[in-house]
């Protein structure tokens, strides 16, 4: 089923929880909703399946309004975050609940719900639990029984919110893999909702980053990670450095430097003091003065610039594009003191200290590590390989 979301915008009182929102779900694609909290996410879920109402807007399933139909009228299956299961209920009774509630003139015969029921408890591997109650599973297999619940009513739109918040890092591995799998199989029109980037991009089809109930990029887990819309998906995506910049003659980002300078300036008091940071760019061999035009008006002594910049950017780059060597040669590369190793995992996490005192996060390989005999305290320089910079 197609679902098309044509400028939906709710509010809760004073709180805008959806902001002129327009989204196309193409039929059979698993879509993940990814966002801060108090991003939207959910509350576009819920006006999917007819638990909310907007304030302005509409919901369109294959080309035709839904909006006043009622939940179970929307061919739509919801699978919540802390499960929903009854707990009078055994797993069979709990699957085969929304087909034994259905009008009578639909409803199964005693022989067709069980062969279902126990059809899907097969398909998400919990057939043998089938007689336990939900206070003697563990978190995933209760999950797996919601799962089953809401696809035992044959669903056109499968939905989801958080629906592996609740567990251990562990298991939810193991449900990401299985649920990516098990909607390979059955290829029902699914959206789910997780504020976990790793869990987003390592199931969904397409990937819808939202914030302050906007929809900030649209795309493929490897559309938003590398080409992402703006710095606040790619601050959201993953860890990232920082850096102030400047564009040279040529319109290329450059990185700044920060050191202490031998310039002095005569006190209030008449005496000599050492004068703040200065800026830097980092050029081989040959360092020149970068001067802002608000470190001109603001100092106490005369300055007489090559060149002034007067645009200074932000420059991103992520821990694992950091490059370490000890002797730098023929690129532009920023001297670092090494804070912290932690060795655990492929990658070596490396904290790096810069001559201002800002943090640099570094991700490389053990063998490089070795290779350098890195060790706490060193000095190292660091550059990034790539770099991002945003309007």
């Amino acid at each position: 089923m197609n679902i098309n979301i044509k400028n939906l915008s709710k509010r809760f009182g004073n709180f805008n929880a959806l902001d002129n929102v327009s989204l196309n779900i193409k039929s059979g694609e698993l879509l993940a909703l990814l966002g801060p909290s108090g991003s939207g996410k959910t509350t576009l879920l819920r006006i999917i399946a007819g638990l909310e109402f907007p304030d302005s807007g509409t919901v369109l399933f294959d080309g035709k309004s839904n909006m006043g139909a009622k939940p179970k009228e929307r061919g739509v299956g919801f699978v919540f975050q802390h499960y929903a299961l009854f707990r009078h209920m055994t797993v069979f009774e709990n699957v085969a609940f929304g087909l034994k509630v259905r009008q009578k003139n639909i409803r199964p015969s005693k022989e067709e719900i069980k062969e279902k029921v126990f059809n899907l408890l097969k398909l998400v591997h919990i057939q043998q639990l089938h007689d336990r109650y939900p206070s003697e599973l563990s978190g995933g297999q209760r999950q797996r029984v919601a799962l089953a619940r809401a696809l035992a009513v044959e669903p056109k739109v499968l939905l989801l919110d958080e629906p592996f918040g609740a567990l251990d890092a562990k298991v939810r591995k193991e449900l990401r893999r299985w649920m990516r799998k098990l909607h390979d199989e059955i290829h029902i029109t699914s959206i789910f909702v997780t504020h976990d980037q790793e869990e987003a991009m390592e199931v969904a089809d397409r990937v819808v980053v939202m914030n302050n109930g906007r929809i900030e990029q649209v795309g493929s887990p490897e559309e938003v990670y590398h080409h992402p819309a703006n710095s606040f998906i790619y601050d959201f995506l993953g860890n990232f450095n920082v850096f102030e910049g400047y564009l040279d003659d040529k319109g290329a980002p450059r990185i700044a430097e920060y050191q202490e300078t031998p310039h002095v300036r005569p006190s209030e008091e008449g005496k000599y003091q050492k004068s703040r940071l200065q800026k830097l760019p980092l050029l081989s061999g040959i360092i020149n003065r970068i001067i802002t035009p608000q470190e001109i008006e603001h100092s106490a002594a005369p300055i007489k610039p090559k060149r002034a910049y007067e645009k200074v950017i932000k420059v991103f780059a992520r821990p694992h594009q950091m490059e370490i060597t000890k002797t730098p040669t023929g690129a532009e590369f920023i001297p670092v003191k090494v804070l912290h190793i932690n060795p655990a995992g492929p990658l070596v996490k490396i904290e790096l200290e810069r001559r201002n005192g800002s943090i640099i996060q570094a991700e490389v390989p053990k063998e490089k590590v070795i290779e350098l005999f890195l060790k706490k305290d060193d000095e190292a320089f660091v550059r990034p390989r790539e770099i991002k910079v945003f309007n």
